[in-house]
C-alpha cells in the first residue's frame, strides 16, 4: 500500500507540476497573441515531453535523490514516508497555486517540504545553511537579474530596429519567438524530470528510465488540463506586450536557462520568466506592480507553506 501511495502521489506531483510550469514558457507566445492558447499549451506540452524523454538518456544513472540537497542524511531522506509527505506537499502547494493563478518554483516547493518532513523526523539537526543556496539566492537574484535583462533587451531590440532601413520581418520574429519558446520548454522538461522520478526510486523494480517516462506523461496531462490561470496571469495580468517584447523577454528567460545549466547558477527558471515579462513591461510602461507584488509574495510564502504541510503530512502518515 505504502509503494502503490508513493507512486501515485509522484504522479500527482508531476501533474501540478505540469498545470502551474508548463505554460510558462510559452506565456510571451499567447500574452502577445502571436499564436492561441490552444497552440501555446500544445507547443509546451510537446517540448516539454520531449525534454522529459531526452533526461530519460542525458541523466541516466546521475538522478540523485533530493537528498543531494544537503538538507538532511541520506539515510533520513531514503524512508519511504519522507518521499510520500514530499510528493503529497509539494502536489498539493503547486496545484493549489496553479488553480489561484500563482506561478510559483516546484523546486522551491520540494525544498520546503523536505524541511518540514526533516524538522519533524530529526528535529534541528536538519542542515538549514543549504537553505541559503536553495531558496534565499534564487529568490532574490532570480527576479533582479531577469528585469535588467529584459528591460535591456528589449531596449536593444528597439534601438536596432529603429537603426535599420527597413522593417523587421515579424515572420522572423515570430518564428524566433516560438523556437525559444519551444527551448524554455523543452529546458525545462530536461531539469524538473529527474528531481521529480528520484521521489519513486526508493521502489527496487521501479527503473529510472520507466519512471521518467510516467512523470513526463503526467506533466503534459496537467499542463493540458489546468494551465488556464498561470496562462491569464502571465500572459496578460503581469503585462500586456507586443511579439518584440514577447520575444525579448524569452531570450532572457532562455540565455538564463542555459546559464544556469552550464554554470549552475542557483536562479529559479520560474522566477526569471516572470521577471523577465515584467521587466519588459517596465520599459513599455505597461508592467502591473500590484500582479507582480502579489506573485512576489507567493514566492516568499513558498517555503513556510511548504515547510508547515510537509511536517503535518509527514506527522500524519507516522
Amino acid at each position: 500500500m505504502l509503494i502503490i501511495s508513493l507512486f501515485l502521489a509522484t504522479l500527482f506531483l508531476a501533474y501540478a507540476n505540469g498545470a502551474n510550469d508548463n505554460f510558462k514558457g510559452v506565456a510571451t507566445l499567447f500574452g502577445s497573441r502571436t499564436t492561441s492558447y490552444q497552440t501555446a499549451i500544445l507547443w509546451a506540452s510537446v517540448t516539454t515531453f520531449a525534454g522529459a524523454v531526452t533526461s530519460v538518456f542525458w541523466f541516466n544513472g546521475i538522478v540523485d535523490n533530493f537528498s543531494g540537497q544537503g538538507i538532511f542524511e541520506d539515510k533520513i531522506v531514503n524512508v519511504p514516508e519522507i518521499h510520500l509527505a514530499v510528493a503529497i506537499t509539494t502536489g498539493l502547494t503547486v496545484l493549489i497555486a496553479a488553480m489561484l493563478g500563482f506561478p510559483i518554483s516546484t523546486t522551491h516547493t520540494i525544498t520546503g517540504a523536505l524541511l518540514g518532513t526533516g524538522l519533524v523526523a530529526i528535529g534541528l539537526k536538519v542542515n538549514f545553511l543549504v537553505l541559503g543556496k536553495l531558496f534565499l539566492i534564487p529568490l532574490f537574484f532570480s527576479p533582479i537579474i531577469a528585469i535588467l535583462l529584459g528591460a535591456g533587451i528589449y531596449k536593444l531590440l528597439q534601438y536596432i530596429n529603429a537603426k535599420l532601413p527597413w522593417q523587421t520581418n515579424e515572420q522572423l520574429v515570430d518564428t524566433c519567438h516560438f523556437i525559444s519558446a519551444g527551448f524554455i520548454s523543452f529546458t525545462r522538461g530536461l531539469n524538473i524530470t529527474p528531481k521529480i522520478v528520484s521521489l519513486v526510486l526508493v521502489i527496487d523494480y521501479f527503473s529510472a528510465q520507466g519512471g521518467m517516462l510516467t512523470i513526463a506523461m503526467a506533466m503534459g496531462l496537467g499542463g493540458l488540463l489546468n494551465s488556464q490561470k498561470i496562462a491569464q496571469t502571465m500572459s496578460e495580468k503581469i503585462s500586456s506586450m507586443n511579439n518584440t517584447q514577447g520575444l525579448s523577454a524569452n531570450v532572457v528567460t532562455a540565455i538564463l536557462s542555459i546559464a544556469a545549466i552550464y554554470f549552475e547558477l542557483p536562479i529559479s527558471i520560474t522566477q526569471v520568466s516572470v521577471s523577465s515579462i515584467f521587466g519588459v513591461g517596465l520599459v513599455s510602461k505597461k508592467s502591473n506592480m500590484r500582479i507582480f507584488s502579489q506573485i512576489f509574495i507567493s514566492w516568499i510564502l513558498t517555503l513556510p507553506v511548504a515547510t508547515i504541510i510537509g511536517g503535518i503530512t509527514y506527522r500524519l502518515l507516522q
